[in-house]
């Protein structure tokens, strides 16, 4: 038996005025901030994907539904737990999680640590087994121009541990 699983996990999500910008469990000082149902922290968002997916379980998209008013404006920290607790109901634990941030909005690279240790509280592993990097666009594609974050995830699940 396979005791070890990868999960990927991607979000992306328009910066706006008007919205904190909360990423990754941290708010930042910034003019926009991510749009969604929820408060759109899209690291926590793909960080919850990548988990779901590695443990065979439903999207974040199918638990907590955009069309369901109970998640409007929910805290994604809130929605993270839960995530954890269903992932290790299934027997897993999480042994790290990797995560780019891709935008030219907000700079990441100030908030790191910060990112780093909301998320290992969440999922309750150390700081040094979550990873957070921040990429510019470079002024290319649909989110250049500081109109947007996009996020993807990996992370590693142990059975058994």
């Amino acid at each position: 038996m396979n005791n070890l699983r990868i999960g990927l996990g991607f979000d992306v999500h328009r910066l706006v005025p008007g919205r904190k910008c909360v990423l990754g469990g941290v708010e930042l000082p910034h003019a926009t901030g991510p749009l969604g149902h929820s408060d759109g922290d899209a690291v926590l968002h793909a960080v919850s994907d990548a988990l779901l997916g590695a443990a065979g379980l439903d999207d974040i998209g199918t638990l907590f539904s955009d069309k369901d008013p109970r998640w409007k404006d929910a805290d994604s920290r809130t929605l993270l737990s839960e995530v954890v607790k269903r992932v290790r109901a299934t027997g897993f634990a999480i042994q790290n999680v990797d995560i780019v941030v891709a935008t030219e909005g907000p700079r990441i690279a100030p908030h790191r640590a910060a990112m780093r240790a909301a998320i290992g509280n969440l999922l309750g592993i150390p700081d040094d087994r979550v990873n957070v990097k921040g990429k510019s666009l470079e002024g290319l594609g649909a989110l250049a121009g500081g109109t947007g974050v996009a996020v993807q995830a990996v992370c590693l699940l142990q059975i058994g541990v």
